[in-house]
């Protein structure tokens, strides 16, 4: 009898971790962040009160493709993971996972979810989701080892989630949708940049060609940190301009856009890890607090 418990306990853990290893897989805490993004893009999308029906179906179809978009970029970079200390733990270069089965993992639940979108909200927002993935695993992922422009290319899927959101709640697009994408888009360049600083000799060990590895005197970093900064200031206020937005809003950018942008330049000033991570950060910050204001004095047009 305890030979059968014990038995059924081992098998209960097996399975737990097995199921961890695929959770892994997917990157829950990215995941969020796309729902976040995508969620604030439906609500202020929404031009009266939130469908939240379609609301719960944007979010589940675009989980299961950014789950999926994921799983599949852990299986094209799992050599390049295996080189790397932050990276060499995950599931595939640590032998959890077999390559042939992330394969099959990410393919299901990333075509699940662009069906899902396409049939349950809307053709557009499924084709927006597959344009993020396509241009995720076919252009920035292969990018990576090759050219530094790998960051920029890799930042358009990366700000498009909210594109995602706004076009389940409207079905089209409009001049505010695409201020949302440039916001994101600008503010990955900083907060990836300050990533790859830290990381920078991993990065440099695994051949990934982000721009701090191929910039030893970080010259051409630093401007780029400054200018996308500062272009990210002077974007974010434009929803208050465009009338999607309120004063309150107006205020809270300005101040937070100030805030990171002090940021960036402590950083050129005197280019260190600590000051590196301060502003890594600063941006994990930024954007969630940016969009929840941005949502919480939203005038629907």
């Amino acid at each position: 009898m305890n030979s059968h418990v014990d038995t059924a306990v081992l098998g209960g853990a097996a399975l737990l971790r097995r199921a961890a290893d695929y959770l892994e897989l997917a990157k829950p805490r990215v995941v969020l962040m796309v729902l976040i993004t995508a969620f604030v893009g439906f609500y202020l999308g929404s031009t009266e009160v939130p469908n939240y029906v379609r609301l719960l179906q944007m979010l589940f179809g675009t989980g299961l493709a950014a789950a999926g978009t994921l799983a599949l970029n852990q299986y094209f970079e799992r050599d390049t993971d295996a080189l790397m200390e932050r990276t060499r733990r995950r599931p595939l270069p640590d032998g959890r996972v077999q390559p042939r089965e992330a394969l099959g993992f990410g393919i299901a639940i990333a075509l699940a979810g662009l069906g899902y979108l396409a049939l349950a909200v809307n053709l557009l927002a499924a084709l927006v989701t597959t344009f993020i993935t396509l241009s995720y695993l076919v252009l920035y992922t292969p990018m990576k080892p090759r050219s530094s422009l790998c960051m920029l290319v890799g930042a358009v899927p990366g700000a498009l989630p909210p594109v995602i959101g706004w076009v389940a709640a409207r079905d089209s697009l409009n001049i505010t949708a695409w201020v949302l994408f440039a916001i994101m888009f600008l503010w990955q360049v900083p907060h990836t940049l300050a990533i790859a600083r830290l990381y920078c000799a991993d990065y440099a060990k695994a051949g990934i060609q982000f721009l701090p590895v191929i910039d030893p005197d970080g010259a051409s970093t630093n401007r780029q940190i400054v200018s996308h900064s500062a272009a990210l200031l002077a974007v974010s206020l434009l929803p208050t301009l465009l009338g999607a937005a309120g004063a309150v809003y107006f205020v809270a950018a300005f101040l937070l856009g100030v805030t990171f942008l002090v940021f960036g330049i402590r950083l050129v000033l005197a280019s260190t890890l600590k000051r590196a991570r301060q502003l890594l950060f600063a941006s994990l910050l930024y954007l969630p607090v940016l969009l929840l204001v941005m949502a919480l004095d939203r005038i629907p047009l």
